[in-house]
């Protein structure tokens, strides 16, 4: 295997069954256990994000802080994702995915049973980092058991599928169980799927790995991993003390220097965390722009609807569940037209036009009152929003490979998950920052008594916020994205769920 991929077998380069003519006579059993696991990585995300005004209120967690709550699992996940695959690749997939499983369940229980902020933020960052290794060995354990190209792409195709269903039955069950239960059992329910996909896992999943040098790149994720928290704890600083604070400006300045050490760092290594050939290529690197770019702008409206609709509405966490719905059921159909449409318009037009109607959903939620009707206000954005993502994500997973060599597709395809999982914590910081600034300015001038409407004064500021980073983006897309010759690649040259909207976390 090269030094140069991070997640060359999870994604089907470079991953070679020992009889590649004797299709495991498990492999579907197989790939009810990886479901499983991922149903509950996907899972985790959409409960905790109905969770969190009920966590936030039990454990005295202050605005400033409660991003926390999402950017504490993101940057964990994202930035250990590329060395995760390394090691799922290198000690065994199989072995990796059980530890991955009992080191999920074990961070859930933490965070279920935390008393403090400190011990939630703990656990989601811990949930983060074993999430990091168990998603690259999930996707590493179906291609290894499907050698068969049709079987594989039966079987990404039902993975990529329930990244959407889970993602619905996510926000009923988190409404569910914070509503008659508590907001802890939104993370302790992860403690029950987890032990029965280990179960399960143990006699039916056939243990593979990589041969040859296993080196990894440590220095590269610690430099990308700080650098990428020390700029989101800048953001958090700003929220309390003011962008111009000495622990705002020390921290972006930490940021910066890890940051470029990084990339200095990566183009002197022979096996890097992150081969740059691999960013530096139009379609590729526009394509991970955007990705970060509108991950950040998007996550805004996930985070304050929710408070929107449980603070300024009280709508109890079912009720707001059910009102996301619509919006998942529609990002569901819509990526599935959107897969029809690709081969017609092209991933530029459709990405462009996806961005666009992206951009207008946040705008038109910059109108929000305290008394919007959702019908009339909340749904049509909803609406929007879902068919611009599903435009976006849909060709993002093409364009993000286009051109690339066969042994770069793993790490290619890796790094379009890093980018939306940094992009999202890098965008929840700052949103969060501008949401309590407006916030308390809002109140300052016209008095404690004006709360409420101060709150939703700093949603549309946040909304106006979003939708400049969601229009940004699709700029990027639109200058960057070019049709290339060698945009359409071999299946088995290429992460086999390209052709599906990238699981998208909110939690």
């Amino acid at each position: 295997m090269s030094d140069n991929t991070a997640l060359e077998d999870a994604t089907g380069a470079g991953a070679h069954p020992p009889d590649a003519a004797a299709p495991d006579p498990k492999r579907w059993l197989a790939l009810t256990v990886v479901l499983l696991a991922q149903l509950m990585v996907v899972l985790d995300g959409t409960i905790v994000n109905i969770a969190m005004p009920s966590a936030q209120k039990a454990l005295h967690i202050d605005d400033a802080n409660r991003q926390w709550i999402v950017t504490a699992y993101t940057l964990a996940f994202g930035g250990l994702l590329l060395l995760g695959g390394r090691i799922a690749d290198y000690v065994g997939r199989k072995r990796i995915f059980l530890i991955g499983l009992v080191g999920f369940a074990g961070a859930s229980a933490l965070g279920g049973a935390a008393q403090n902020e400190a011990m939630l933020f703990s656990a989601r960052a811990l949930q983060g980092a074993f999430g990091a290794i168990l998603a690259p060995a999930a996707l590493s354990i179906v291609t290894v058991t499907f050698t068969d190209v049709k079987d594989r792409a039966k079987a990404f195709g039902v993975f990529g599928a329930i990244s959407g269903v889970g993602a619905a039955i996510g926000l009923l069950m988190g409404g569910l169980l914070t509503e008659y239960a508590n907001w802890r059992w939104c993370l302790f329910v992860n403690i029950v799927v987890a032990a029965i996909a280990f179960a399960a896992a143990i006699p039916i999943v056939q243990e593979s790995k990589a041969e040859g040098n296993t080196r990894y790149d440590i220095p590269g994720t610690l430099l990308s991993s700080i650098g990428i928290a020390a700029l989101v704890y800048g953001f958090t600083e700003a929220a309390k003390t003011g962008w111009s604070s000495t622990g705002a400006l020390v921290s972006f300045s930490i940021a910066a220097v890890l940051l470029v050490g990084f990339v200095f760092l990566e183009s002197r290594l022979t096996n890097p965390l992150l081969p740059l050939r691999v960013i530096w290529h139009r379609n590729r690197g526009g394509s991970y722009l955007t990705s970060i770019i509108l991950g950040a702008g998007m996550l805004g409206m996930f985070l304050f609807m929710t408070y929107y609709f449980q603070g300024t509405l009280h709508w109890s966490p079912l009720k707001t569940g059910v009102a996301y719905l619509p919006f998942s059921g529609a990002l569901i159909v819509i990526a599935g037209v959107g897969s029809a449409l690709l081969p017609r318009v092209g991933p530029r037009v459709m990405m462009t036009f996806g961005g666009l109607l992206a951009t207008g959903a946040m705008a038109w939620l910059t109108q929000l009152r305290v008394d919007s009707s959702y019908a009339g206000m909340i749904l049509p954005a909803f609406i929007l929003m879902a068919a611009g993502m599903a435009f976006v994500f849909v060709p993002l997973g093409n364009t993000s490979l286009t051109g690339v060599a066969n042994h770069d597709a793993g790490v290619a395809s890796a790094v379009l998950n890093t980018t939306q999982q940094v992009g999202g914590s890098l965008g929840v910081a700052l949103l969060n920052t501008v949401f309590t600034t407006a916030v308390a300015s809002f109140i300052t001038a016209h008095g404690p008594a004006q709360a409420v409407q101060g709150a939703i004064h700093g949603y549309n500021v946040a909304f106006t916020v979003s939708a400049i980073l969601i229009g940004l983006s699709t700029l990027v897309t639109f200058t960057m994205i070019r049709k290339d010759s060698q945009n359409s690649i071999e299946t088995e040259h290429v992460d086999a769920t390209a052709g599906t909207p990238a699981p998208v976390h909110v939690g």
